[in-house]
C-alpha cells in the first residue's frame, strides 16, 4: 500500500491546486449527499494564521458552483473553546460576503467542515451535523418558510438560510468500511487508501498525495510539518501534564492549610457548643438546689430542671 500524505498538509499545499480540487469536491460531495463543484478558493484566515496555528490548525475558504461558502478546517490539537471558534469564523463570513446597501436576502449560504484530531465535546459518533430550526414552545411545530419565501429564496426549509456546521471527529476510526463516508474517515485518521475504495475524492486521492510524487525540497517541507506537529502535540501535552501535577500539589498544600483552618474553627465552635451546654446544666442544678431549699417536690423540680430524680435526691446531700 502507497504511503500518502497527510491531509492537513495536502490542503495546504496541493489541494489548493485548481487541477486537484476534484479531492475536496469528493469529500463534499459525499458529505453533504449532493454533487458539489467547486468555483475557486477565497482569502481565508489562514493568511494570518500564528506561529501556534502554523501546524495545529490548516483552513481553506471555497466557493461552489451556486455561490454558497465553505469553511473548510482542521485541527489537530484540543481547543476547549472550538465550538465558539467555528461561530466566530461563520459570523465573519456572514459579513465579509456581503456588501454595504445590500439586502439580506444576498447573505450567502455557509458550510462549515471542522476535521478534528482530538475529543472534542461529549459522544460517541464520529460525524455530527449542526444547522438551525425554528419550532413553537407550545407545540414543537416546525417554523416553515411561506411560498412566496420558498420560491424568492429557492429554498424549502428555514434551515437551508443558515450556516450549517459538520463535524468530522476522525480519532480512533480505524475500521474500513463500504459506506463512502466511513471510507472517507478512515482515510482522515489513517492516512491509507485500500485498493477498493469507492468514495468520490478518494481515487484522486489516491493518484496525487502520494509521498512520492513530491519533490526532493517537498518532501523536506513535509517532513518538518511532521516534526513540528509532532513536537506542538507534546509540549501540550507537557504543559498539561505539568499543570495537572502542580494543580494536585497545590490543592494538597491547600487542602492541609484549610484542614487547619477547618480544625481550629471547629475547635473553636465545639468549645463554645460545650461551654453553652455545661453552662445550662449548672443552670438547671442550681435551679433545682434553690426548689428543693424551698419545698417543693421532686415532680415539680423535674418538669422544670427536666433532670432525673436520681440527679435530684443526689443534690439533697
Amino acid at each position: 500500500m502507497a504511503n500518502y500524505i497527510r491531509f492537513d498538509w495536502a490542503m495546504k499545499r496541493l489541494l489548493r491546486d485548481k487541477a486537484n480540487f476534484s479531492v475536496l469536491e469528493g469529500l463534499l460531495t459525499t458529505l453533504l449527499n449532493e454533487k458539489i463543484t467547486i468555483r475557486r478558493l477565497l482569502e481565508s484566515e489562514s493568511n494570518q494564521e500564528s506561529e501556534f496555528d502554523k501546524y495545529n490548525r490548516v483552513d481553506i475558504l471555497a466557493e461552489d458552483s451556486k455561490g454558497t461558502l465553505i469553511l473548510f478546517e482542521i485541527q489537530n490539537n484540543n481547543e476547549y473553546a472550538y465550538f465558539q471558534r467555528m461561530l466566530f469564523g461563520v459570523s465573519k463570513l456572514v459579513t465579509e460576503y456581503i456588501n454595504r446597501g445590500e439586502g439580506y436576502e444576498n447573505i450567502r449560504k455557509i458550510y462549515s467542515v471542522n476535521i478534528v484530531y482530538f475529543a472534542l465535546g461529549s459522544g460517541s459518533d464520529t460525524v455530527y451535523h449542526g444547522q438551525t430550526e425554528f419550532r413553537g414552545i407550545h407545540t414543537n411545530e416546525l417554523l416553515c418558510l411561506s411560498p412566496f419565501q420558498q420560491e424568492t429564496f429557492k429554498a424549502t426549509a428555514v434551515s437551508q438560510l443558515y450556516p450549517e456546521y459538520y463535524i468530522l471527529r476522525v480519532n480512533d476510526f480505524n475500521k474500513w468500511s463500504k459506506v463512502p463516508l466511513e471510507q472517507w474517515i478512515y482515510f482522515l485518521n489513517t492516512g491509507e487508501i485500500p485498493d477498493d475504495a469507492s468514495a468520490p475524492g478518494l481515487p484522486e486521492a489516491r493518484e496525487r498525495l502520494q509521498l512520492d510524487r513530491l519533490s526532493k525540497d517537498e518532501l523536506k517541507a513535509y517532513y518538518r510539518h511532521l516534526d513540528n506537529v509532532v513536537i506542538l502535540r507534546d509540549n501540550i501535552f507537557t504543559e498539561r501534564a505539568e499543570g495537572r501535577a502542580e494543580g494536585r500539589a497545590e490543592g494538597r498544600a491547600e487542602g492541609r492549610a484549610e484542614g487547619r483552618a477547618e480544625g481550629r474553627a471547629e475547635g473553636r465552635a465545639e468549645g463554645r457548643a460545650e461551654g453553652r451546654a455545661e453552662g445550662r446544666a449548672e443552670e438547671r442544678t442550681a435551679t433545682a438546689r434553690k426548689m428543693l431549699a424551698d419545698g417543693l417536690p421532686i415532680d415539680v423540680i423535674r418538669k422544670y430542671t427536666e433532670l432525673s430524680e436520681e440527679e435530684i435526691k443526689k443534690l439533697e446531700h
